[in-house]
């Protein structure tokens, strides 16, 4: 079982531990590309003191035009992010579109990382599959509902049942999922199905944090705005870097960073909320 850090004796210091995530342990979804934002959590997670367990599906980014990376290579790439000693880096597999696969990487994770999950960072979507109004279909509109919201409430759920089996108010729990800002001005009229499934993640926000509020657990969901993870290239490519007042699209640390500082105690009173960090970008 992962040791819990101590207690803070003054819980008004402003003075700040290196590794505020000393102790605490994590699973990380769709952390399969070392250029993609879910490599960029696991990172900061070990680097703020916590054990990952990184989840991936290589058949989903083989099938895209960027590729897979090499599991074993995601894995070495945040191991070598570790700053606790005590601190351990895991990796599997999971297709999230089986209906029975997300408690069981629940489960794995858990095992894995000594019998204990803090924080849940549901990372993964679905990519491609999808149309404007007039040409998305049932098949579109389902495959992004299994993988884009049935999967991350199922995710939660199998939390929420492990959270509830631990001590009254262990510390440490936390929720993180991933939304695209598909609320904000035009939306995202391109990407019917995906849009309506990270809606209703952004809709179910402030429910779930109601749900797992007794056992302890902050639910919070992070727009990242546009983030250059290698899926756009040439004239559209800088179309959208001019858009932000820096100049540069979003780099996948900039919203590891908020996620990160989501998972540690400073935050334990933001909970229920869906929070922009896009740079000022401009629809």
């Amino acid at each position: 079982m992962p040791r819990l850090p101590h207690p803070d004796p003054d819980p008004d210091s402003p003075r700040r531990d290196a590794l505020p995530l000393r102790g605490r342990t994590a699973l990380v979804t769709g952390a399969a590309r070392r250029a993609g934002i879910g490599y960029a959590v696991a990172r900061r997670l070990a680097a703020y003191g916590a054990s990952v367990y990184l989840h991936h599906h290589v058949p989903h980014d083989a099938a895209q035009p960027w590729g897979a990376d090499r599991p074993e290579e995601v894995a070495a790439g945040v191991r070598a992010a570790l700053a606790d000693p005590d601190a351990t880096v895991h990796e599997g597999p999971g297709d999230l579109s089986d209906p029975a696969a997300p408690a069981a990487l629940h489960a794995r994770a858990t095992e894995a990382l000594g019998g204990r999950l803090d924080i849940l960072v549901a990372n993964h979507a679905l990519s491609g599959s999808d149309g404007d109004l007039d040409t998305v279909d049932a098949a579109m509109l389902d495959a992004h509902w299994a993988v884009d919201t049935r999967s991350v409430l199922l995710l939660v759920q199998a939390h929420a049942r492990h959270r509830a089996a631990l001590p009254p108010r262990t510390p440490g729990g936390r929720v993180l999922m991933m939304t695209s800002g598909q609320d904000i001005a035009g939306g995202m009229p391109d990407e019917i199905a995906y849009a309506l499934q990270k809606g209703a993640l952004a809709s179910v926000t402030r429910s779930l944090a109601t749900a797992l509020a007794p056992h302890a657990v902050t639910v919070n969901t992070v727009n990242p705005g546009p983030v250059d993870t290698g899926y756009l290239t040439g004239d559209a490519y800088d179309a959208v870097a001019a858009r932000f007042p820096a100049g540069r699209w979003g780099r996948p640390d900039d919203p590891a960073r908020l996620l990160a500082w989501l998972a540690t105690d400073e935050a334990e009173w933001i909970t229920g909320q869906v929070i922009d960090s896009e740079g000022g970008f401009r629809r």
